[in-house]
This record gives structure tokens, sequence and C-alpha cells, in this order.
């Protein structure tokens, strides 16, 4: 049987995949944002134990297209170890077509470009990537242990081996006060990614999570706000954007940049029914 430890996370968009826990918890688990696996002792998992996990999956769900490897940044795992599990897998399920997972910028930097190379070959597909903020002094207060520039470099790589980086962005993580210069700073960081995909969530506080002193949680407006300056600073060639996620005031969806006007006056004639003082909601109305 699959065995899921401690809480288990994965993207919206993972809803129909089959996941397996080949790691439990955050390799570096200090973001000051991110309460996923505050108190979950990092731990990989040993491989014959997924190796087995995989195989009786495999005879009860053959006909699997898409799998999911939890958790936090498996990326970090050794080359060899990511090769043995994608080999297991793609042998095991002969109807495979992707295998996605989260990874950190630093942790795409460590493989070379035959190995990232290798691990497309081996059905790899999506890497989920948090950017979180363009702006490297954001990055430092809120313990990202990334820079935009190295996640920048990270998925440009991984691009040109042929695997697709889903990027999220967090609206609200400057607070009040660094609303603009997050907002910019991260439109110029994407631009120079070029993700395949952009995800936009918005920050809200959670238990395990305690940002910097001073900070002031944006409202739903200041977090629409944020988000138009995002989108007019972009200039994408060819990115799926999702606002879907249920931290959003408004779920949003569309390709940049053909829809990108349209979805700026979507956010504009919204602004005006948001909450502007704290938190805040969507009106019951809407």
């Amino acid at each position: 049987m699959i065995h899921y430890t401690d809480r288990l996370f994965r993207p919206p968009a993972e809803a129909e995949s089959l996941i397996f826990q080949v790691a439990l918890g955050c390799p570096h688990n200090t973001c000051r944002f991110c309460g996923m696996y505050k108190g979950v002792p990092y731990r990989v998992r040993p491989p014959q134990e997924v190796l087995a996990e995989f195989a009786h999956a495999a005879r009860r769900w053959p006909e699997t297209r898409r799998i999911f490897l939890a958790d936090g940044d498996v990326m970090a795992l050794p080359f060899e170890r990511l090769r043995t599990m994608l080999d297991a897998l793609n042998r095991l399920f002969p109807q495979l077509a992707r295998v996605n997972l989260y990874a950190n910028g630093s942790s795409i930097n460590a493989a070379s470009d035959a190995e990232l190379s290798a691990l497309r070959e081996l059905k790899l597909s999506t890497l989920y990537v948090g950017l979180e903020t363009g702006d490297e002094e954001l990055l430092l207060r809120v313990a990202k242990g990334e820079t935009a520039a190295g996640m920048c470099k990270a998925v440009r790589r991984a691009q040109a081996a042929g695997l697709k980086c889903s990027v999220m962005v967090l609206l609200g993580l400057a607070g009040k006060a660094g609303a603009a210069r997050h907002a910019e700073a991260t439109a110029a960081a994407l631009n120079r990614m070029q993700p395949r995909l952009l995800s936009a969530l918005r920050y809200v506080e959670v238990p395990g999570a305690s940002m910097f002193e001073g900070y002031r949680t944006a409202s739903a407006y200041d977090a629409v706000s944020e988000l138009i300056r995002l989108l007019r600073g972009l200039e994408l060639t060819q990115t799926v954007f999702r606002a879907n996620h249920t931290s959003n005031p408004v779920p949003l969806e569309g390709r940049l940049p053909r829809d990108r006007e349209a979805l700026i006056t979507q956010l504009e004639r919204l602004l005006p029914r948001l909450d502007q003082s704290g938190p805040g909601r969507l009106p019951f109305s809407l």
C-alpha cells in the first residue's frame, strides 16, 4: 500500500496524479512565509521501501499516466536516486506520460546540463519552482535561502533541457510597504525566466509562519493592485498564467501575452468592490 506521513501537499494541477511521498518534509524549511513542513523533520525514505510502494501501486493502477513525487524539493535528492526512481516508474507503469515534483533553484543548479536532460528523457516533466519574489532583499528578509538571480538561471537551464517550469509568486509577500518594489522586481525576474507556466498565490498567515518585524498584511485590495502592477510589467512570450488558488480574491486564468489586457481590465473592475482596510474577503455579493 501507499504510505502517507504527516501532512501531504501538492499543487492544484496534481489533483488527478498518483502521489508518492518519497521524502518527508523540506530540506530547507526556514522560509518565514511557509508553514507547510514546520515541525516535520526532513527525512528521505529508504530506496527499497519506495520502490516496493511503486510496485504495489503499479499492480493496482497500471493505467496511471501522471505521477507526482512529494515532499518539498524532491529535486534535492541525489541524481542517481532520482534516476533510479524514474527508471522504476517507467518500467512499472507502461502508460506513464509525466512525473512532476517541487524543486528549488539551487537544487536545479546542482544538476549538470547532462543530468537535467537525462531526467527529462525519463519523463520528468514539470518542476514547480517557488520564486515568490524577484526582490533580492525581500528574499533575504523571508529567509528563502535562494536568490532571484540563481532561480532565473535554474529555470532557464531546466527549460533548455526540455523540462517545464511552473513558477509560483506570492502576492502580498512584502506587505503594504514594499508592494510596488516586490511587483516590479518579480515581473523583471519572470521576464528573464520566461516560464512556461506561472501561478500567482496570495500570502495568507498560516500556523507555523512568522513574518519579519514590521510586516503588515496586505488587504485583498492591495493584493489585486499588486497583481495588476505585476501583469503590466510582464513581457512574456508564451506562458500559461493562473491565479486560481483559493488564497486569491478572485480566480483568473489566461495565456500571456494574449490575455494580459483582458486580465488587467477584469481586475480593475473588481478593485472598487474589495476591502481596503484589512486581510479582507470578497464582498458576499460577488
